[in-house]
């Protein structure tokens, strides 16, 4: 990432979540005049602690020097989660770890046969593995019935980002679209954050803000999570209404690899639906 894009990349992040703070959440007086949501500038400077200037400085993105200590308090007035403040410190100190240099996605994008065993087992449970950059590396037949089968893809358009805003079948799936695309960007905002070196990201942002219209807004407005749990509903065009609790798991060992795990939730009939959408005479209809 060039400090340009460190610099707009923080500005945007502080600009958000500053309008997603009430003043009341603040333990402040609501007033009069506002006309954006959320808490003003000098507002976060003053439960922050320092300058108004400073902190207008900060967020307009400027090359100023920071402390960890005053980002704390930043990162507190802004009552940032642990994954948010990392993000936050990633960017303002520049201290992202992660190199592109030293990733080779088909290096990294070998599963393990344990893991490969764990995808087989989860039989009503669409389970995907994805590398760093939420690129599809792995599947079960579950996923594949559930979402589409990722094995037609060719390997380069295996990208569950990308995949959610080009394909109409992930359009249509989720009742809540954009609850499930802000599930995957909270994700891949926490990888960018932590790879600030490796510029695939801001040419894969540049391409996708070019591509499609509402990527910019929902891109800005995402969280940072490195395991959002969401629950989400889908319509699927053959079993109907079907719900699922998302959760995403790092997975330990020397390949950077995610496994999202959709497990059907036990106050509905999904698991039964699936079931019976995964028979092989419902396939062929």
């Amino acid at each position: 990432m060039s400090s340009s894009n460190r610099l707009q990349a923080l500005s945007e992040f502080l600009k958000s979540r500053r309008a997603a703070i009430t003043p009341a959440s603040a333990g402040l007086p609501e007033g009069t005049r506002r006309r954006t949501p959320g808490l003003r500038r000098e507002e976060v400077a003053q439960l922050a602690g320092v300058s108004a200037t400073w902190y207008t400085w900060l967020e307009q993105g400027r090359d100023i020097k920071v402390s960890t200590s005053v980002l704390d308090c930043v990162a507190s007035a802004l009552q940032l989660t642990k994954d948010e403040r990392s993000y936050l410190f990633a960017l303002a100190l520049e201290a992202g770890p992660g190199s592109s240099n030293d990733y080779s996605r088909e290096e990294q994008s070998v599963i393990p046969p344990s893991l490969q065993k764990i995808l087989q087992e989860l039989k009503t449970c669409p389970a995907i593995i994805s590398d760093r950059h939420c690129g599809i590396v792995g599947w079960n037949e579950a996923a594949a019935h559930v979402f589409i089968d990722f094995g037609k893809l060719p390997p380069g358009e295996r990208n569950m980002i990308s995949l959610l805003f080009e394909r109409k079948e992930f359009r249509r799936l989720a009742v809540n679209w954009e609850q499930f695309v802000r599930g995957y960007l909270a994700i891949f905002r926490a990888y960018y954050g932590q790879y600030l070196e490796d510029r695939w990201y801001d040419e894969f942002i540049a391409g996708m803000k070019a591509k499609h219209p509402d990527f910019p807004l929902l891109w800005e407005e995402s969280r940072v999570s490195s395991a959002p749990d969401v629950v989400l509903e889908f319509r699927h065009a053959k079993a109907g209404k079907m719900l699922f609790h998302l959760t995403s798991l790092q997975v330990q060992g020397p390949a950077e690899l995610r496994c999202s795990v959709y497990t059907p939730a036990g106050e509905s009939n999904t698991e039964a639906k699936l079931r019976q959408l995964m028979k092989p005479e419902s396939a062929a209809l």
